[in-house]
């Protein structure tokens, strides 16, 4: 090998060598700012056996066939996790861009040079046509990474690219737990329907019936005009939930990515008689309490079992890394730069000659560059790289602790509202008890329409919001899910 041959491979092993160093700071990361355990209210909660959420697919989470359906449509047309799949397939490409900085590039090339010098600059007095034919090898430019300052990029852009595959994670987390409640939301509301519409029609009956009786001076108009307000405050609040749970289907619509399939009649299984203690009766649109149950027995751990559970604070701690990694990039910005450009070939000005004996050249071009006067640009640079750094812890603990806090809240939900349901679900029963007395007594001529009239109401709205804290329940153990880092298969 030749000599120059020698030398070039001297400095590329070099560059191997030194490459290795870096004047990115130490990382320490920031102890995670919250409490050591959860609140005292959930700690009973937070000491449950069973698997933990971060091992517990979604199909094993959630029991209903068309949810997992509408889930897995999701996971393959939901526009937003495509976004952020190929956010992470850009930040890929940019990694490996930045990676092919480590390494040389070497280029082959073949030239043809004509030149022509006029008569009054040669020797002979006549112009001249030169030709000159090269072929060979170079490398433009290769940066001796004595400072470590194309590592530290390179580790800032390997440090973004994996925050953006945790971002990825973090996004189809979201979108499971965010499917599962838009499911659960329409078919609250489809329920709530079904219960409007048979209050609907049992107030249109006795409107008749009232009319009918006022047409032969039996009853009076006061009751008519009193059984009409009730069917038509019926009748509104059955259209407002025909188009709340239209507008929970478009939602649903949208996060799926396509048009779902079309989704059964809900059954009012909360009405008098269709649902005992244990649970919702056959046909319900949400589910039951002992599936509800199940879903919330997740043991939630220690906080400082989030660090490794949850995607996003995993994302969070990737960005500090990067924006560490930028800082050692601006260090080595203050020490000189050493480059080489080589080449190896040959040069023959004729064709036939390009490759024959003696026709052999090369060239090699150490430069180095010091930074003496920038205006302060490298400075700047620095300082706004230590900024970043600072934002990014903050970004970090910020992450930590809004995720204490979704885990704490969705712990306390699941402390008190299995007991509100309990609870909402006795003012249901006691209601349909106190209606059923009512119309015995009314039949027997001892209490007035009104009463009867009043009970119903009253076991309406009871209905209704026996529904509405059955899917706070079942959303808040959709929360605790997500919280704790399940969802991801």
């Amino acid at each position: 090998m030749t000599k120059p041959g020698h030398t070039l491979l001297t400095a590329l092993m070099a560059a191997g060598l030194l490459s290795a160093c870096s004047l990115a700071p130490t990382l320490q990361t920031p102890a995670a700012p919250v409490a050591a355990t959860w609140p005292e209210a959930s700690a009973a909660d937070s000491a449950a056996n069973g698997k933990a959420a971060a091992d517990t697919g979604w199909r094993d989470y959630f029991a209903d066939v068309r949810l997992q359906q509408l889930i897995a449509t999701a996971l393959e047309h939901n526009r937003d996790l495509r976004t952020a799949a190929l956010r992470m397939e850009e930040a890929r490409a940019q990694y490996d861009i930045q990676s092919a900085d480590r390494l040389p590039n070497v280029n082959a090339s073949v030239a043809d040079t004509r030149a022509k010098t006029p008569a009054f600059l040669t020797s002979s007095g006549h112009s001249t046509i030169g030709k000159r034919y090269d072929a060979g090898l170079s490398m433009p430019a290769f940066e001796l990474d004595f400072f470590g300052r194309v590592k530290s990029l390179n580790d800032a852009a390997l440090a973004a690219y994996l925050a953006t595959d945790e971002a990825r994670q973090a996004a189809q987390i979201g979108l499971v737990a965010d499917v599962a409640k838009a499911y659960y939301t329409e078919r609250a509301y489809a329920e709530q329907y079904a219960l409007a519409q048979q209050s609907f029609e049992t107030r249109q009956r006795t409107y008749d019936l009232t009319r009918q009786r006022a047409n032969v001076g039996a009853s009076s108009l006061l009751d008519l005009r009193t059984n009409e307000t009730l069917m038509e405050t019926a009748r509104a609040a059955a259209l407002t939930l025909a188009r709340q749970r239209a507008q929970a289907e478009n939602a649903l619509t949208l996060l799926v990515g396509q048009p779902p399939a079309p989704a059964p009649a809900a059954t009012p299984a909360n009405a008098a008689g269709n649902a005992g203690a244990g649970g919702s009766a056959s046909g319900s649109a949400l589910a039951s309490d002992a599936q509800i149950d199940a879903m919330s027995a997740l043991p939630a751990g220690l906080p400082s079992d989030l660090l490794t559970r949850r995607p996003d604070i995993r994302a969070a701690e990737q960005r500090l890394k990067s924006a560490n990694a930028n800082i050692g990039a601006a260090r080595a910005a203050f020490f000189p730069r050493v480059s080489l450009t080589a080449a190896v070939g040959s040069s023959s000005p004729t064709l036939g000659g390009l490759f024959g004996s003696g026709s052999g050249s090369w060239s090699f071009a150490p430069q180095l560059v010091l930074p003496i006067f920038d205006a302060g640009r490298n400075r700047a640079n620095l300082n706004l790289s230590e900024v970043r750094k600072n934002l990014a812890v903050a970004d970090y603990e910020k992450t930590i602790q809004v995720a204490f806090r979704e885990v704490a809240d969705a712990l306390a939900a699941r402390s008190y509202l299995g007991d509100q349901v309990t609870a909402q679900r006795a003012i249901q029963d006691a209601q349909a008890d106190r209606l059923r007395l009512l119309e015995l007594r009314f039949a027997n001529g001892v209490a007035s329409s009104l009463d009867v009239l009043d009970a119903q109401r009253e076991l309406f709205a009871s209905q209704q919001s026996l529904v509405q804290a059955r899917l706070l329940r079942t959303t808040s153990a959709i929360d605790l899910y997500r919280a704790l880092g399940g969802g991801l298969k």
